[in-house]
């Protein structure tokens, strides 16, 4: 019986001296991001506007579709709709979505500062709204 309350403290005692010893898996100054230079992450290109040729918006990425070799496919296109109500969910494939820091510029994959964001202004496709309301909606 006095065995077991010599093995807590003798467990208690030890185990703030073990833990002290294991280095931190904290990120270093070196180790910071550096210009995204057309490497954006997902979860900020989701909630990127839309717009078409004429500078107009037609909807927003709602979604990314992943092939299972991690490849992204193409994105769901949000048209139309008035916070979730009457939106029209359309997959692009990613070839046709040109993206942009600039409104009035576009480019296929590389930021166009040099500052770090990790994600593009806008995407830009070439059809209309309506264009895009009249495509079969995507179906989860």
């Amino acid at each position: 019986m006095r065995i077991f309350p010599a093995v807590l403290i003798a467990f208690s005692l030890s185990s703030p001296f073990a833990m002290a010893q294991v280095p931190a898996n904290t990120p270093s100054a070196a180790a910071a991001p550096i210009a995204a230079a057309g490497k954006w992450r997902a979860s900020k290109v989701i909630g990127v506007n839309v717009y078409n040729q004429a500078n107009e918006k037609v909807g927003d990425i709602s979604e990314l579709i992943i092939d299972s070799s991690g490849r992204v496919e193409g994105a769901v296109v949000s048209v139309g709709g008035f916070l979730g109500m009457g939106e029209h969910l359309v997959a692009v494939p990613m070839n046709q979505l040109k993206f942009s820091n600039e409104a009035g510029k576009t480019t296929t994959g590389t930021t166009s500062s040099n500052t770090k964001e990790w994600y593009p202004d806008r995407a830009v496709l070439n059809t209309t709204k309506d264009q895009l309301k009249a495509m079969p909606q995507f179906k989860y």
